[in-house]
């Protein structure tokens, strides 16, 4: 039996509220004005495939998203049944929850927790969130995300995504924060960065969610590429551009 992990949630770096990886809020970043500073936003990882062969499928990792000089790393993609380290959940922002035979992937540092590991009998490990790590809430749940209110309502980012288990046991539920349910082909939320659901054999697991970039000034730039959305000072960018003081 195959049974993929749930994937990752994206690494989350915040100066306001909370940041992930239960670390401290960055250092606000001091921009110098006339300098347009680029902001990419990094698209969600690829879910494992359909694999009825049985082989050691797993999700690919997200990719990172920067403003400036300051990264967030993409989550990892979750495990396949594997055996090995090529089947292991990936490192990330937040790590690949394990399959029924490998083992989790690792958080970074400040960003995000490690996927959970495999769970008895023959289910994968949730992925890990910005908030905690993969199965803390349950078994094969994916971990909770960090809320932060910069744009004035609290919301949740960064969840991990649910494993999947066999038929007849409970499938994981993807984290607050856009993670995915396992065993749905269910996406992890968009510009939320959540992690994919995990899926069994047969099943395509789901894709990552891509992130967002979030900045407050405290001043409206000159200019901005990309199309961000703008509320106050507040800017959000759901697609790569610039931004301009």
């Amino acid at each position: 039996m195959d049974i993929g992990g749930g994937g990752g949630g994206g690494g989350l770096r915040s100066t306001v509220t909370s940041t992930g990886g239960g670390g401290s809020l960055e250092a606000a970043l001091e921009v110098a004005s006339g300098v347009a500073l680029t902001v990419t936003v990094g698209g969600g990882g690829a879910g494992a495939l359909n694999n009825s062969s049985g082989a050691a499928a797993r999700g690919t990792s997200g990719n990172d998203s920067v403003f400036s000089s300051i990264t967030s790393t993409g989550g990892g993609g979750g495990g396949g049944q594997g055996g090995s380290p090529t089947s292991d959940g990936r490192n990330g922002g937040s790590g690949g929850g394990a399959g029924n035979n490998t083992d989790p992937g690792t958080g970074t540092a400040n960003q995000g927790f490690a996927g959970g590991n495999k769970t008895s009998p023959d289910g994968g490990g949730g992925g890990g969130g910005a908030g905690e790590a993969g199965n803390t809430d349950a078994v094969r749940d994916g971990g909770d995300g960090v809320q932060v209110a910069i744009t004035g309502s609290s919301t949740f980012y960064a969840g991990g995504g649910g494993a999947a288990a066999p038929s007849g046991q409970t499938q994981g539920t993807g984290g607050s924060g856009g993670g995915g349910n396992g065993q749905t082909n269910m996406n992890g939320g968009t510009n939320l960065g959540g992690g994919g659901g995990g899926s069994r054999l047969g099943q395509d697991a789901g894709n990552g969610g891509s992130g967002v970039v979030i900045i407050d000034a405290g001043v409206v730039a000159t200019s901005t590429t990309g199309s961000p959305s703008l509320s106050g000072t507040v800017y959000t960018f759901t697609a790569s551009g610039s931004i301009t003081f």
